[in-house]
């Protein structure tokens, strides 16, 4: 059955299935050709169940408070923020999209929301300050996965869903890769900035400009301190924060800053449900899918494969990050996660790497995979977005990937950079 299965699960995908088919309907011709059709109930069994789940309810709640965010004028604070911060840069327009997809991780923790929202504003405005279209849609692509790095992340509460860590450990874990990789990006810019002219985007702002900047995006900035103050204080759940992150978005939205009206609920309730509908399918569909790839022994052959390849960790967490980087071109990092999660986090514990850490190799690894061709999922967003064709902005990516999978190595082999913070504030050991 595994010999067949995995080949024609591949084939699905690459003749242009939606992954959510796939993911079911490879098992199922599996089942079929076994004659193991009593084995189909596990199928829709595993779908329903896989999405019906407490923690899960924190992946639609967190993406309504980014949509409520970006709706109510929240987006462009942001940008200014960051504009009075670093516009006065060589490159200035690119350094301040990485700076507002870093900020923006914060509120929303997903990449095609970052894509979205930030590539609407900056791309045309890089374009007319003399930036090809193709290097504006590329970093934006490519500082969009900082997303689900920086807490709150849709992929970390998939990942301590299935393998049954702490979400707090896992956002904590999340902080200084998804830094280092908006600092990687940013050093990235500033080479290319040089060597290409790329102009500033404004004068230098005066320290009293700086502070208004500061103080119109206050209250946005404060969402990610409550969310993640709250958690770890203990005074609410993972699932309780993303619902007080609508509230505090709705709060802010509609009477704080008065940018957002009562109108603008039912297309915002209507985005966000339709965001999260694709997202809890496909965690189902993968649910699903890991239960009958079980049944073929998968997780077990593939363990045996893995540790017969070599005994050193050092040597098998490169061949890892190889693997999990050619699976995120092809399949969405949710799906990803749920599928291999349990096969490769119990063989690299054994091995002695901490839980924690293997959790954030993976989870940056399979968000980088978002922005890498053929399938990465921002880079269609990027390429609606700028009118842009795929193929172009995936060449204009490459420098930027190149830095990405650098920063992998390194959270990869020095596990301080993901493991300091949680272990100063308790949550790890």
């Amino acid at each position: 059955m595994l010999v067949w299965f995995l080949p024609l699960f591949l084939v699905l995908i690459l003749i242009g299935f939606p992954i959510f088919f796939a993911l079911l309907a490879a098992p199922g011709a599996m089942l079929l050709l076994n004659g193991q059709e009593r084995d189909f109930a596990l199928l829709y069994r595993n779908l329903y169940n896989g999405m019906d789940s407490f923690p899960l309810l924190a992946i639609p709640f967190f993406m309504l408070a980014g949509e409520m965010m970006n709706s109510g004028g929240i987006t462009r604070r942001l940008v200014e923020f960051s504009e009075a911060m670093m516009g006065h840069l060589r490159g200035g327009l690119a350094h301040v999209n990485v700076l507002s997809s870093m900020l923006f991780a914060g509120l929303s923790g997903s990449a095609v929301a970052d894509t979205s929202a930030l590539g609407s504003m900056l791309i045309p405005a890089m374009e007319q300050q003399g930036y090809t279209r193709k290097f504006a849609a590329a970093i934006t692509a490519a500082s969009s996965v900082i997303g689900p790095i920086i807490p709150p992340s849709g992929i970390m509460i998939i990942y301590a869903y299935v393998m049954g860590q702490s979400v707090a450990a896992l956002f904590l874990a999340g902080i200084v890769p998804g830094a280092l990789v908006g600092i990687g990006l940013m050093l990235m810019v500033k080479f290319m900035a040089n060597k290409h002219g790329f102009p500033p985007a404004s004068k230098k702002h005066t320290w009293p400009e700086r502070g208004q900047a500061s103080l119109r995006a206050f209250f946005p900035l404060m969402t990610p301190v409550i969310i993640l103050g709250g958690i770890l204080g203990g005074v609410f759940t993972p699932t309780e924060a993303a619902a007080i992150a609508v509230a505090y978005a709705l709060i802010v939205g509609l009477f704080i800053l008065r940018t957002l009206r009562w109108g603008d609920l039912p297309h915002i309730l209507m985005r966000a449900g339709l965001t999260s509908s694709v997202v809890l399918l496909l965690v189902g569909a993968a649910m699903a899918f890991k239960t009958v790839v079980s049944l073929a022994h998968a997780p077990e052959a593939l363990a045996e494969f893995i540790l017969g390849l070599s005994q050193n960790p050092l040597i098998l967490l490169f061949l890892i990050n190889i693997l999990l980087f050619i699976v995120g071109m092809f399949l969405d990092a949710g799906p990803a996660i749920i599928v291999l999660g349990p096969i490769l986090a119990p063989i690299f514990t054994g091995l002695g790497v901490d839980p924690i850490h293997f959790a954030i190799i993976m989870s940056v690894n399979l968000t980088v995979g978002l922005a890498t061709p053929p399938m990465g999922l921002v880079l269609f967003v990027a390429a609606a977005v700028s009118k842009e064709r795929v193929e172009t902005i995936a060449r204009a990516i490459l420098p930027f990937l190149a830095v990405e999978v650098a920063v992998i190595f390194l959270i990869t082999y020095f596990p301080a950079i993901s493991m300091t913070i949680p272990r100063l504030t308790g949550f790890a050991n």
